[in-house]
């Protein structure tokens, strides 16, 4: 229990003091999402803090091409802009055949053409994002790709209870989503 308090102190301690030392270079907003899954009272807590990046160019406003454009096929992609994205468990969670210990991870993306993209979770948390330091991936899952109805704007990460047993963390982005579902490990 100290050490999930210890990580779940550090965690916040990065979110508070990285806008700080990441003002100078920040162009995306910043958001922070999560859910209790399971039990209201008794449930996993998951949140998940990253940049928000739009497809228009910053610079000059024109449209980007996003997947496999500006977020190139095959390439560890950091899940976002600026600093690297972030997830907090505050108990083990189960993605596919990895286990993710209670505590603070980063979260990022090996996007494909095809349907072979995969989350990865890092145990090196704290960096800005990019490079990726894939040395420290604790695991990779399959991710299923869909097309969305609507395009995304702005880069959308989701976790959503399921009301039938665990979660799952969507990301949305152009005209596509990706999703990955989770159970909190008994």
């Amino acid at each position: 229990m100290n050490k999930l308090k210890t990580t779940l102190l550090i965690a916040t301690l990065f979110s508070i003091a990285s806008p700080l030392w990441a003002q100078r270079a920040r162009v995306s907003p910043h958001e922070t999402t999560g859910a209790v899954i399971g039990e209201r009272r008794t449930g996993c807590r998951v949140t998940v803090v990253y940049g928000r990046p739009y497809t228009k160019d910053p610079k000059s406003g024109e449209m980007r091409k996003i997947w496999g454009g500006l977020v190139p096929y095959g390439k560890a992609w950091r899940m976002g802009a600026d600093e690297a994205t972030l997830l907090v468990t505050q108990q083990p969670l189960v993605f596919g055949d990895t286990t993710v210990p209670a505590g603070a991870y980063t979260l990022y993306m090996v996007p494909d053409e095809g349907d072979g993209s995969k989350l990865a979770i890092s145990t090196a948390i704290g960096g800005w994002g990019i490079p990726v330091d894939e040395s420290h991936d604790l695991g990779r899952v399959a991710l299923k790709k869909e097309s969305l109805d609507k395009a995304a704007d702005q880069f959308t990460m989701v976790v959503e209870n399921v009301p039938a047993g665990g979660g799952v963390l969507k990301l949305m982005w152009e005209n596509t989503q990706y999703s990955v579902p989770f159970t909190v490990k008994k």
